[in-house]
């Protein structure tokens, strides 16, 4: 947020953009180096992104960043942390599972049917691990990181940089969504 309270857009919607890709990368990553099936692009878009990751991001920052900042023990408050990441993500996983179908007949994820504890292959315990450990990662490494990192290019900059990069993802979920739209109406 800046001095005044306000929420700077320009500032999360760079958030959201940057862990949106680190998201597609990390879905890629596992594809192609730890279950060794190849590439597939991993995003519902064109561009290298996973907006679902961006979107986890955000609500991690402003709904549990408080908690990742409460005045608690360390012992009581980094499994607290871990457990609102893996609850979080979790049930943005399932509904965006629901919505993703609900628009396109199928969501990018049905692999988790291979998964002993799942729930309609929609989501599985193994990946909520993940997500609260990548919610401790992010919320104690990554994102303090990458406010230092927005400071020192300064609102100026990134505000160009966000405002370009958020026509270019305008304009990619346009396309998406007129071509979704064709394909609704061609059915």
């Amino acid at each position: 947020m800046s001095s005044a309270g306000k929420i700077n857009f320009n500032r999360y919607f760079l958030c959201f953009l940057a862990y949106a890709v680190i998201g597609w990368a990390y879905e890629v990553f596992l594809e192609v180096v730890v279950y060794r099936w190849g590439y597939s692009d991993r995003g519902v878009l064109f561009g290298p992104y996973c907006p679902i990751y961006g979107f986890g991001a955000l609500v991690f920052i402003f709904c549990l960043r408080p908690l990742f900042r409460a005045k608690l023990h360390p012992l009581l408050r980094l499994p607290l942390v871990f457990l609102g990441c893996m609850l979080t993500a979790t049930a943005i996983e399932l509904a965006a599972s629901y919505l993703l179908e609900a628009l396109t007949g199928s969501w990018p994820w049905q692999t988790y049917a291979d998964y002993k504890i799942n729930f309609q292959a929609r989501i599985a315990l193994s990946p909520s691990v993940r997500f609260g450990l990548g919610g401790i990662l992010f919320l104690y490494v990554l994102q303090p990181l990458f406010e230092k990192a927005l400071d020192a290019v300064g609102e100026a900059r990134y505000t160009k940089a966000a405002r370009l990069l958020a026509s270019l993802f305008a304009a990619d979920v346009a396309v998406n969504a007129v071509l979704l739209l064709k394909s609704l109406i061609l059915k």
